[in-house]
């Protein structure tokens, strides 16, 4: 008996899930993710294409459902779900994303908005004939390898014979494991001119490739602002490209100018344009302008147009370049020219995709004519045997009529064998012994009908003959003179580019960045007010001198404060929220104001305030923190002149809450009191001077379920009066302490 021992297999983790990891990885890489340089199509791309294909569904036929198309191409070919199917079958039918469709789509293929495309019940497809034309048109002419799919029952092209740069051309974009391809659109014509280019010298530059590709050409048109980088990204496969938007200034009647902007960057497709919308709004609330009036999306199928009205005398200019600067009206590309070659992902340089493109259209054609050669050949053979009988006819009509079988006939044909076959005389029967025609040319013999005899028809077949044999020597010399081949290639792309040519949509050119010139705000002094309910508001410094009085009997707080400075708001909850004072309306004695909460990330259903300063005022002063779990210390008041909006103003132990906060300049003593009546004295000195994060020290026994409820800064020479339970106690003759001791009782 085999002991258990006998077989385990021992088996290194690491080294098996490294393994499977790489291998799931390549996966990804390879079957998904990335487009392969030949013909620029990820996997599903090309599967779908090829399904539409041997469905017949092309430019010049009806329509058909895209959940036909898109079922049928799961079922034979791609089994990874329709949902990734049908998105890309919608992305190549979406010209606002493709340098050039390779579907028609029928119905709702979403919008450059960002809305998505209806449901594939809805939708219909076919072919465009610009895919019909450059990438499927010789799939039977075996120009590419054919692999087994999934389930080995058909057979797929392991590529596409796409006669151009399909990557260049479209795109491409995708995210694999631990890489990603993003390669930006191009001009047709431009490609064709480049790819020819580089036929015709092998040797050509990146920089001289330029001048026929010049740069990327996106569909939603837009500026290219860093032409100058572009050798470089060219170069290196790699780096940003900063595009810029279209603005037109429009003028009105009423003297408001238009700012139309008919041209957004190609990274601003879809749901970026409610954000863009969003940002402008967003610069008016925040008041970086107060020259725009109102901002509409007027956009439609036939193309954006998002129109900002602008305030009579507004700095249109200066309104341009805080769009470009404050919103995604300037963006930038980051490219990554990553793609499958020979199997593996590779970063390509410009010249490197024009490269494997050109030695990809070498194959193809050597493949195409060679395959039309070897059928041109096959067919001169039949034709010759045809000749040859038509000058021997009647001998072989008396063989067919001397003859008992098909295969009787064929063999006196091919090998001159007349046995069993009756001749009218010996001589014939010589001449049938001397026939040698060739397998073929007796399977064509014997189908031949009789009215190929007829005079007419033979010039016909003489005529053919002729034919046959100058396809011949042309598809030989195009096979065996390299100048010939590439005069073919060249042939056959400028056909593409006399048909399916564009007008260039995207402008080149070096802009520098731009800088926003800051309106310096004239610094002024007001007063700002904040009654019990919460709403704030400025006064003019003039009217609260005017009506102090009244002010401050309405006011919850109130103090001096620049139009440049920051309100410092601290909750009970530990949290420091800022408002810049321009952000608070300036109003008339009676003017409500608006709520805090409109301006600030303050929450007043979930937070209360514990003191409110003109940043100025704190700024070089410390602060006095006091919890109401008896902990306290000092801060640097500058710790708060943060750009956040919301920041944590101290540490809390669980359940614990900021109950005060305060400034101790000039501040010698610290007084606080707790619910169960005891009140403590005690030097600020004794406070150490913390960060924001720590939690203080203890400032008062508060003994068991004691909780601190108020905080008092004093000094000596101003007498300080507080009330308790409706006994008034001047806190200047309480005793000194030592902090963190129980205090003296007051009731």
């Amino acid at each position: 008996m085999r002991e258990l021992g006998e077989n385990i297999i021992p088996i290194d983790y690491a080294e098996i899930m490294q393994k499977s990891y790489i291998d799931y990885a390549m996966s990804v890489i390879v079957s998904r993710a990335l487009p392969d340089v030949r013909d620029g199509l990820k996997p599903v791309q090309r599967k779908t294409l090829y399904d539409m294909y041997q469905l017949g569904i092309f430019h010049n036929r009806p329509f058909r459902k895209c959940a036909r198309i898109v079922g049928d191409t799961m079922g034979k070919y791609h089994p990874h779900g329709d949902s990734s199917i049908y998105e890309a079958l919608v992305v190549m039918a979406q010209s606002f994303k493709k340098g050039r469709t390779l579907v028609d789509g029928h119905g709702n293929f979403g919008s450059i908005e960002g809305d998505g495309a209806a449901a594939m019940r809805y939708t219909e497809a076919r072919l465009e004939k610009f895919t019909e034309e450059v990438f499927l048109q010789d799939l039977d002419k075996n120009v590419v390898d054919f692999v087994p799919n999934f389930d080995e029952n058909e057979k797929e092209p392991e590529v596409l014979p796409v006669k151009i740069s399909n990557l260049l051309i479209n795109g491409a974009e995708g995210i694999a494991v631990g890489m990603a391809t993003s390669i930006p659109p191009h001009n047709i014509g431009e490609v064709v001119d480049g790819i020819k280019a580089y036929i015709k010298n092998k040797d050509i530059s990146i920089k001289n490739l330029m001048k026929y590709i010049k740069g990327p050409d996106f569909p939603t048109g837009g500026t290219i602002v860093n032409k100058d980088e572009l050798v470089d990204i060219y170069t290196k496969g790699c780096g940003k490209i900063r595009i810029r938007g279209n603005i037109t200034v429009e003028e009105q009647k009423n003297g408001r100018k238009l700012l139309v902007v008919n041209e957004i960057p190609y990274t601003m497709v879809g749901a970026n344009i409610s954000k863009f919308l969003m940002d402008v709004a967003n610069l008016v609330e925040t008041k970086k302008t107060s020259d725009i009036y109102d901002i509409s999306n007027q956009s439609s199928k036939d193309g954006v147009r998002i129109v900002i009205e602008l305030k009579k005398d507004a700095d249109v200019e200066q309104v341009k370049n805080l769009l470009f600067k404050k919103t995604k009206l300037e963006d930038t590309f980051g490219v990554n020219m990553l793609a499958v070659c020979d199997g593996k992902p590779e970063v390509l340089s410009l010249r490197d995709i024009i490269e494997y493109q050109c030695d990809f259209l070498f194959e193809i054609n050597t493949r195409k004519y060679t395959n039309l050669l070897e059928k041109e050949l096959d067919k001169k053979e039949v034709q010759e045997g045809l000749l040859q009988a038509c000058e021997c006819i009647d001998l072989i009509i008396e063989i067919l009529r001397g003859s008992k079988s098909r295969e009787q006939v064929k063999n006196c044909l091919i090998h001159g064998n007349t046995e069993k076959i009756v001749f009218k005389s010996k001589k014939n029967e010589d001449k049938a012994k001397k026939l040698c025609f060739t397998e073929k040319q007796a399977n064509a013999i014997l189908d031949m009908r009789l009215y190929k005899l007829i005079g007419l028809e033979l010039d016909i077949l003489l005529s053919s003959y002729e034919e046959t044999k100058a396809k011949i020597e042309r598809y030989n010399n195009i096979l065996n003179d390299y100048d010939t081949m590439c005069s073919v290639i060249i042939d056959d792309l400028d056909n593409i580019k006399k048909e399916f040519k564009e007008k260039r949509k995207t402008i080149l050119d070096n802009k520098e960045e731009i800088v926003l010139e800051e309106k310096v705000l004239e610094e002024m002094e007001y007063v700002f007010f904040m009654d019990r309910f919460g709403y704030v508001k400025l006064f003019d410094k003039a009217l609260y001198d005017r009506n102090k009085e009244a002010i401050h009997k309405e006011g919850k707080y109130v103090f001096t404060c620049l139009n440049t400075d920051k309100i410092i708001i601290f909750t009970d909850t530990a949290i420091c929220h800022s408002i810049k004072v321009m952000d608070v309306p300036v109003c008339k004695l009676k003017e409500k104001g608006i709520p805090v909460d409109n301006i600030s990330n303050y929450d007043s259903t979930k937070e209360n305030i514990v003191s409110i300063n003109a940043l100025c005022d704190i700024k070089y002063d410390n602060l006095v923190f006091v919890s109401s779990d008896g902990l306290g210390k000092m801060v640097q008041g500058v710790d708060f002149d943060v750009h956040k909006r919301t920041i944590v103003a101290t540490k809390l132990n669980d359940e614990a809450k900021l109950v005060f906060v305060g400034k101790s300049n000039e501040m010698d003593a610290l007084v606080v009191k707790s619910s169960n009546g005891y009140i403590i004295k005690f030097k600020t000195l004794e406070l150490p001077l913390q960060s924001r994060n720590s939690k203080g020290v203890k400032l008062m026994d508060l003994g068991k379920d004691g909780f601190i409820t108020d905080g008092f800064l004093i000094n000596s020479e101003k007498e300080f009066v507080a009330e308790f339970d409706d006994k008034k106690i001047v806190l200047n003759r309480l005793k000194m302490s030592k902090r963190g001791q129980k205090g003296t009782r007051i009731r």
